[in-house]
């Protein structure tokens, strides 16, 4: 071989290497994905969506960095729904988890072993993945926890109802039931919501180096009215608070106003806590940070009414109007989602799998019912007429279904369709379907072809108690 020639290939072969690093380089690392869920939290409770008597400065911030979503829905109007949708991509028609007790002897339905994650699907795209604060989708031991579901880390609590204790003795890390020296004995020293931030935070510090994704689904402030008293001081005397009843039970505490508004300040403190370390360790700019909330507030002795906690809606936690499943929504990715911006675009929990594995250069399953919004969250695509479905099975069984700005409400299987038109009247004030039988008979359809039958979510008449009345 001549000597030029050899000069030529070992200049490629001392090239090529180099050439790899390049491409390397130039292949950008997939954005961090952050998913904040509070509980229980109204439309109305925080600031960035019309609240006034309670501070969220962290939120509001977090608003002015990015995009509020005012038509954003959660996947059911109780907890264990929401959390089916949101890890699964289906509506609760065809979610493996449709209520937070299952019919059919079940006291509760865990998510099969065959179910495929968000955690999964991103986990299978290179990312860390973590979960901290209430899961509700699988009891201790079986298929249903987070470690069998995809999350590398978790820490929280697996049972809906133990949740409502922010003071708790033993709470779950991964496989494992710990205990919280604090609270032994009835100490108040360890809050669960702090702990929750924690874990999340040193998770963050570990994986740095490497895509993560976190679900960070707080507690607060659903249920049990109960905050550390450094978060209460700030409240305490500031609200004319209700007459005590004397019914007792587990939320008669003395200030209830100021107890639930020390409690969303609390909440917003923790978001706060994270978004300051996504800051100091650099990856606020690739990072997609998302919070919302799990369903409607709860009427609860008066305090929704006294914040205005469902905004202009009707209804509440529970009920299928948009009191029950309209929730406030921001989005902050610097430098991709516009900041300072309000959107009116309508999408919802069942959205997250397939947009995250979007982001990650994931493949989703098949057959979702969720699609990737990203395009339409940074006005990159023009909005589009979506099919938007819910069913409940609390205390009987309900049917919901929107179609561009008109929404169908049918309260029970043997009660008359409700019609409104939520542009004009997103109160949902006035009934429609006299008018709109066109739209009556389509929603009926739908009811029907949305769902699959399930035998712990049965649609079968026997199955299903009679309502003596509307919600």
């Amino acid at each position: 071989m001549h000597s030029a020639s050899l000069i030529f290939l070992r200049s490629l072969c001392f090239l090529w290497p180099a050439a790899l690093t390049v491409s390397s380089a130039a292949t950008p690392r997939p954005p961090n994905i952050v998913y904040i869920m509070a509980d229980d939290l109204g439309y109305g409770d925080i600031g960035p969506f019309g609240q006034k008597r309670i501070r969220t400065p962290n939120l509001d911030r977090l608003a002015a960095e990015g995009t509020c979503f005012d038509q954003f829905y959660a996947g059911g109007s109780v907890c264990s729904p929401t959390r089916c949708v949101l890890m699964t991509g289906l509506h609760t028609g065809h979610a493996p988890i449709r209520g937070n007790h299952g019919r059919a002897g079940v006291q509760r339905v865990p998510l099969p072993a065959a179910t495929v994650t968000v955690a999964e699907v991103l986990k299978s795209a290179g990312y860390a993945t973590a979960i901290a604060g209430k899961w509700g989708l699988g009891e201790p031991g079986n298929e249903g926890i987070p470690n069998r579901q995809g999350f590398d880390q978790w820490f929280g609590y697996l049972n809906n109802d133990l949740a409502e204790f922010y003071f708790p003795e033993k709470i779950w890390k991964n496989e494992s039931e710990i205990t919280l020296p604090g609270n032994l004995g009835g100490q108040r020293g360890q809050y669960s919501n702090d702990l929750m931030t924690e874990e999340i935070l040193a998770f963050m510090d570990a994986q740095r180096a490497k895509p993560f994704f976190v679900y960070l689904a707080y507690t607060i402030p659903h249920s049990l009215l109960e905050v550390p008293d450094d978060s209460l001081a700030e409240y305490a005397g500031k609200f004319e608070e209700p007459p005590a009843t004397g019914k007792g039970g587990k939320n008669s505490v003395t200030q209830p106003r100021a107890t639930f508004a020390a409690m969303v300040t609390r909440l917003d403190r923790e978001v706060g806590r994270v978004l300051a370390r996504l800051e100091a360790l650099g990856l606020k700019d690739n990072t997609v940070v998302f919070f919302c909330s799990d369903n409607g507030a709860p009427a609860r002795d008066g305090l929704a009414d006294f914040f205005g906690s469902t905004g202009k809606f009707r209804g509440y936690k529970g009920t299928l109007y948009e009191g029950g499943v309209h929730t406030p929504m921001i989005v902050r990715w610097p430098g991709k989602i516009a900041a300072g911006r309000r959107s009116d675009v309508s999408w919802g929990g069942w959205d997250l799998l397939p947009t995250a594995a979007a982001l990650a250069g994931a493949t989703p399953p098949a057959g979702l019912d969720g699609i990737d919004v990203m395009p339409l969250l940074r006005g990159l695509a023009p909005a589009r007429d979506r099919v938007f479905y819910w069913e409940h099975h609390e205390k009987g069984f309900a049917q919901a279904v929107r179609v561009g700005h008109r929404k169908a409400i049918r309260t029970a299987p043997d009660v008359a369709i409700e019609v409104y038109d939520l542009r004009a009247d997103p109160g949902e004030s006035r009934d429609l379907a006299a008018s709109q039988r066109d739209f009556v008979a389509r929603a009926a359809e739908l009811f029907r072809t949305e769902r699959t039958e399930s035998e712990h979510w049965p649609l079968s008449a026997d199955a299903i108690p009679k309502k003596k009345k509307k919600i």
